[in-house]
């Protein structure tokens, strides 16, 4: 199924012309996305609660609100 995809994504990509690696290629925004995903998803077990929500039981207003950007150097 995870190749299916990733082929389907190859295809759709050469359709619009966007290339598949460099400094926009599609490899880099995946790789972002992916990234991001994984540590938002790794802030929230930790924390134990989503974006925007206070933790169970916690009364104050420092919850995670925000959002920084970032910047990941790969080959």
């Amino acid at each position: 199924m995870q190749e299916q995809l990733a082929a389907r994504m190859v295809e759709q990509a050469r359709e619009q012309g966007l290339e598949l690696t460099g400094p926009d290629g599609l490899l880099k925004q995946l790789t972002k996305t992916v990234l991001e995903s994984a540590l938002n998803a790794e802030l929230t077990e930790h924390l134990g609660h989503e974006k925007h929500q206070d933790s169970p039981g916690r009364e104050g207003t420092n919850v995670r609100n925000g959002s920084r950007s970032k910047t990941v150097v790969s080959d």
